[in-house]
């Protein structure tokens, strides 16, 4: 996800558009041929060190499908994601990258179909129920609108690479609730908590539905969201679209061993259908 848009006079200015530059790292042969999809959560923003030629999609060394190509051998490596990115844009901008040669997919996307930069403004900004308001029409978008969005999506990611595992990773809850913490009160934080398992839940049904797995990243995070006291997440940065975004850290211990594990239960679950 990316934060867009201002965060007004508390923030400054927020953030550019998504592009559809891809990148690819070669990589020594195993039989694995990997693409990486999604959104600002699978790009890296926020954890650093960006690929000068990725423009404003903001793709990381340090996010994890990088982490994950570097320590597993792999036929070829395609890294697509792009901060920003919808179930609209990955399809129209990313899925170029899948072809029936492609053997594993990940892919985190949903965030920003939900309005989730919009979301944080106003919950940041406004009053408890402005925010539990606009979270409530977000999870009423979520369970209306974007489970046809994600089944469109998966369908047309299936028929791009028919011979891969597809994980579907999720997104973190940001907040750990304490008696104190600076910044937003507790009841926004846990009406954002809420809305991250909503969020959850629709993306798990979907990637089911298609067939995919599911890799759910809340409870790598448990313990290290915002407030915490070790924090896997950015809070409010400059730049601003770095914000509520996972950390280099945030990518290496959490949303790597999620997708380590489901990338690995995937491909044997692939390996025991051919035998």
């Amino acid at each position: 996800m990316r934060l867009s848009r201002p965060l007004l006079s508390a923030f400054g200015a927020v953030a550019l558009t998504a592009g559809s530059l891809m990148w690819s790292a070669p990589a020594s042969a195993a039989g694995i041929n990997y693409v990486a999809l999604g959104d600002s959560y699978s790009s890296g923003t926020g954890a650093g060190s960006y690929d000068p030629a990725s423009g404003s999609c903001k793709r990381s060394a340090n996010a994890y499908p990088n982490l994950w190509a570097a320590q597993n051998a792999t036929d070829s490596y395609k890294f697509a994601a792009c901060s920003g990115a919808t179930t609209a844009t990955v399809s129209s901008g990313q899925l170029g990258s899948l072809s029936s040669s492609t053997t594993l997919v990940s892919i985190t996307v949903g965030g920003n179909d939900a309005g989730f930069s919009d979301v944080m403004q106003t919950c940041v900004l406004g009053s408890n129920s402005t925010c539990q308001n606009r979270v409530a029409q977000a999870e009423n978008y979520m369970r209306n609108t974007l489970p046809g969005r994600l089944d469109s999506l998966y369908g047309q990611i299936r028929s791009k690479a028919p011979n891969a595992r597809v994980v579907v990773l999720g997104y973190p809850r940001l907040y750990t609730i304490v008696d104190w913490c600076a910044g937003i009160g507790n009841t926004k934080r846990i009406a954002l908590n809420g809305a991250a398992d909503t969020l959850a839940g629709v993306t798990r049904q979907a990637a089911e539905r298609a067939g995919f797995t599911w890799s759910d990243v809340r409870d790598e995070f448990a313990g290290h969201e915002l407030c915490s006291g070790d924090d896997w997440l950015n809070a409010v940065t400059i730049p601003i679209e770095s914000s509520y975004h996972p950390t280099a850290r945030g990518h290496r211990l959490g949303y790597l061993p999620a997708f380590t594990a489901s990338a690995k239960t995937a491909l044997k679950s692939s390996a025991k259908s051919k035998a």
